[in-house]
Parts: C-alpha cells; sequence; structure tokens
C-alpha cells in the first residue's frame, strides 16, 4: 500500500467521522427541542397525543 493510498483513507475516515458526529448533534438537540416544545405546549392535544405515545411504547413518564 502506498503513503498516498494510505493518507486518502486516513482523511476519507476522518471525513466521515466529522460527518457522523455532526449528523449525531443536530438529532440530539432537534429531539431536545422537540421534548421541550411537547413537554411545555400550551396545546393539550399535543401534549396528550405525545403522552399517550410514551405510554403505548411502555415509556414510563410519570
Amino acid at each position: 500500500m502506498s503513503v498516498q493510498h494510505t493518507t486518502t483513507l486516513g482523511a476519507s475516515a476522518a471525513g466521515i467521522r466529522s460527518n457522523t458526529l455532526v449528523a449525531s448533534a443536530f438529532s440530539v438537540i432537534f429531539g431536545l427541542v422537540m421534548v421541550g416544545f411537547v413537554g411545555f405546549s400550551p396545546m393539550e392535544v399535543l401534549h396528550n397525543a405525545a403522552h399517550d405515545t410514551r405510554h403505548a411504547n411502555a415509556f414510563p413518564c410519570h
């Protein structure tokens, strides 16, 4: 394996890791925003729908 080929593979792996970290960070932020929005929503219908979904998935919420 040549040095140039090894460097290209290393750069490619670093790019993939970077993309994975960015996607993971955006997913976590989006999830927290959605939980906060639904949890503190003044619309009772939205809150109750999320509440029922949590119970349907066996996720304790109280």
